[in-house]
């Protein structure tokens, strides 16, 4: 677990802790519990509430998430792909108004804490939780043992409220990470941001790649995602808004095998920034998705891909103009 303390974040505001040890009991912690994959629209609401219940008792807000996610140690599950990798999550919850933010390492043992264990030493014995705000259909501990009927037993014992919201609904659809992550796959990337609240994010670092995109005039940069969990959209171009340094640039990007110039199965994940001037090598970059506009294919000739090209880059200013 110790691979969580390498993840560099530009946060400010929020403080971060990556070991239960580290927290000190606060007087009046407005608590949550998640895994929060995506940070969308139904966790911003629970977010919220937290923060309207932290103004009113003088509170601060506090979020306990966990990392890796619990599928992957409880069922090893290496197949899960997730909306967030923790530093885009932690940035997030960072704009989202968070306090305190408790990462707390996921492991085979933490799996075997009980409901109760977790309510007496962790949220009350360790966070100092007053006020307790979990989504609908919220379940914890060991076997998923615990629910909101329980933690309502609980709560006047060790002396917090709780409140339950309500399933959230964006036009009768109700909003999930597993709903985001299926939209993101299919390449509609639209649809996800509507679900999201804000677009959905890659963050990673620029490496070396063939240099064939630079000598064909639409130079990119070559993004290497660290978080092998990480869900990619479908294979195909996008309109997107790339960061680089605290500041923003419009750009296409290609998420592909490069059929008309290479000949192998590696998916790439190349952005053209459009009005960039200088070296991004090493650079760690932001991309947020806008829309999708094409499918990836293979043209005929190298000019025929050039003059696609700058269709796709005329169309994508148009789109973020």
């Amino acid at each position: 677990m110790n691979k969580l303390l390498k993840y560099s974040t530009a946060v400010e505001k929020v403080k971060v802790y990556y070991r239960l040890e580290d927290f000190n009991p606060l007087d009046k912690a407005v608590v949550t519990t998640g895994t929060f994959d995506g940070v969308h629209k139904g966790h911003q609401t629970i977010i919220n509430r937290l923060k309207e219940i932290a103004v009113k008792e003088k509170g601060e807000v506090v979020v306990i998430t966990f990392e890796p996610h619990p599928r992957i140690v409880i069922y090893n599950d290496s197949s899960i792909r997730l909306i967030n990798s923790l530093p885009e999550k932690i940035d997030l919850l960072e704009k989202a108004g968070v306090d305190h933010l408790l990462v707390i390492p996921f492991t085979k043992e933490f799996s075997r804490t009980t409901s109760i264990d977790f309510i007496r030493n962790i949220l009350v014995g360790k966070i100092g939780t007053k006020k307790l705000v979990i989504g609908y259909n919220h379940y914890f501990g060991r076997n998923r043992e615990g629910s909101f009927s329980h933690l309502k037993e609980y709560g006047p014992i060790y002396g917090f409220d709780v409140e339950e919201i309500p399933a959230q609904e964006i036009d009768n659809v109700d909003i999930s990470s597993t709903k985001i992550r299926d939209a993101i796959e299919k390449g509609e990337v639209r649809l996800a941001n509507s679900y999201l609240g804000h677009d959905f994010t890659i963050l990673g670092k620029v490496v070396e790649g063939n240099k064939r995109g630079r000598a064909i005039g639409f130079p990119t940069a070559n993004i290497a995602v660290d978080a092998s969990y990480k869900i990619i959209p479908s294979l195909g171009v996008y309109a997107v808004r790339v960061s680089i340094d605290n500041k923003f640039y419009n750009g296409m990007l290609n998420i592909g095998k490069r059929p008309t110039v290479s000949d192998t199965d590696t998916i790439s994940i190349e952005a053209n920034v459009f009005d960039f001037v200088g070296d991004l090598y090493g650079k760690e970059i932001k991309v947020s998705f806008h829309s999708r506009i094409r499918d990836e294919r293979k043209f005929d000739s190298i000019d025929k891909l050039k003059e696609q090209l700058q269709k796709d880059k005329n169309n994508c200013k148009k789109i973020l103009a």
